[in-house]
């Protein structure tokens, strides 16, 4: 079991650095283009010139790599080409509100896509057919579009809770509870849709199995059936999906920010974008990167803790 997790770290640092090196290319790339943006179109090629000098983007793409790398090992990611504010304090600022909605999200679609997708597996009818119906449907509607229904009910019309804004837990719970409602909510719809049309799928193939016919001749009662032999052996699949709808919630939430104006890193890497702030982008590229990873890593040690072929891969 170390063994297959030492590997897998050692795996996913590689893709780390692999990942990084090519966005870092493709950001940095274009020197004057940089420098470019930073000064306006009314700049000069001397000034530009300059400006590359001064950025130290005159410098070979290697160097400019390793010193990046030097100031990730030690907590510096630069600063801003617009703020001159620290990468790493705005990042600080930033990264738990999308967390919070990150977290909140998988946790809730890891709960209900699992009792949802057994009970749509396990008895079937309308169950089911609903189940495959709001796959369908989460599949094909826009986060954004989900987010903006939910406004106009929940915000505009009752007046229920608050359309934008963020509190933190610190100021006040029931605050902070209310302000990640909605967004939260905008990111299950389509999450635990499809997390759930996994897991019935995984179920159901589990349940054809021969062991399973084996226990019930048994006479084992059909709750213990599910819940100790079934879910286990379905838990891989599904631990696959959930890991995989991590990296769409990350997606989506860059979207759901926008709408209820969150102070997330979704904001901040849209907003640094559009003013092509190179070293706040590639930033949150990188708080990105290590979140993707950090989730399929523990999915992987969890899907070899339920499922000992899993461990020698």
């Amino acid at each position: 079991m170390l063994g297959s997790a030492a590997k897998k770290l050692v795996r996913a640092v590689a893709v780390l650095l692999l990942v990084s090196f090519a966005t870092f290319t493709l950001m940095y790339g274009n020197g004057p283009g940089i420098a470019r943006a930073v000064l306006g179109t009314n700049a000069t090629e001397a000034d530009v010139k300059a400006e590359v000098v001064t950025l130290g983007l005159d410098r070979p793409l290697l160097v400019q790599y390793g010193d990046w790398l030097k100031g990730v090992v030690t907590g510096n990611l630069g600063d801003s080409f617009f703020t001159g504010q620290s990468v790493t304090s705005s990042l600080a600022s930033r990264v738990p509100v999308t967390l919070t909605m990150i977290v909140l999200a998988l946790v809730l679609t890891a709960v209900l896509s699992v009792l949802i997708g057994v009970a749509a597996a396990v008895r079937g009818g309308w169950i089911d057919r609903v189940v495959q119906f709001l796959a369908v449907l989460g599949a094909a509607v826009p986060p954004f579009i989900v987010a903006i229904g939910l406004v106009f009910a929940f915000a505009v019309s009752v007046r229920l809770l608050p359309a934008t804004g963020y509190v933190s837990p610190d100021v006040s719970v029931s605050g902070w509870l209310e302000s990640v409602t909605l967004p939260v909510i905008a990111l299950l719809v389509g999450s635990i849709a499809n997390a759930a049309s996994q897991f019935r799928g995984a179920v159901l193939d589990t349940l054809s199995k021969d062991f399973v016919r084996t226990l019930r001749a048994r006479g084992i009662p059909e709750s213990r059936i599910i819940f100790r032999h079934v879910l286990r052996n379905a838990a891989g699949p599904g631990l696959t999906a959930l890991s995989l709808q991590t990296i769409a919630l990350i997606g989506g939430v860059v979207i759901i920010e926008q709408v209820f104006a969150m102070p997330g890193m979704g904001d901040l890497s849209n907003t640094s974008a559009q003013q092509g702030d190179v070293p706040v982008v590639m930033g949150c590229v990188l708080v990105t990167i290590v979140i993707v990873l950090v989730v399929n890593l523990l999915g992987d040690l969890a899907t070899a803790a339920v499922n000992p072929k899993a461990r020698t891969r």
